[in-house]
């Protein structure tokens, strides 16, 4: 079975490879990284990204513009945002998205 793939977006480095490790411990799912708006995408159009996670420092101009933009790509894309709460949270969040 191949993997989920999840796109992380965050603006702190140390946060994202956080959540980016949280993620990957599940087997069935891939995540990659993303500091700024521009490489968010760009990654976005090199693999099928089933969820997206938007993290603390992300602003609403950037949330606003990133949705369009990945909507625009795939209008059944989930876009869920992540603030922290542990790995139980997140993991919960993304097969909330999921479903």
């Amino acid at each position: 079975m191949e993997k989920i793939q999840i796109l992380v977006v965050g603006r702190h480095p140390e946060i994202l490879a956080t959540v980016v490790r949280l993620v990957n411990n599940n087997p069935d799912w891939n995540a990659t990284g993303c500091l700024s708006d521009e490489e968010a995408i760009a990654a976005f159009g090199t693999q099928d990204f089933r969820v997206v996670l938007l993290g603390g420092g992300v602003n609403e101009i950037s949330e606003a513009a990133l949705n369009s933009h990945f909507f625009s790509i795939n209008p059944d894309i989930k876009i869920v945002q992540h603030f922290g709460g542990g790995s139980g949270l997140l993991s919960a969040e993304i097969y909330e998205a999921l479903k």
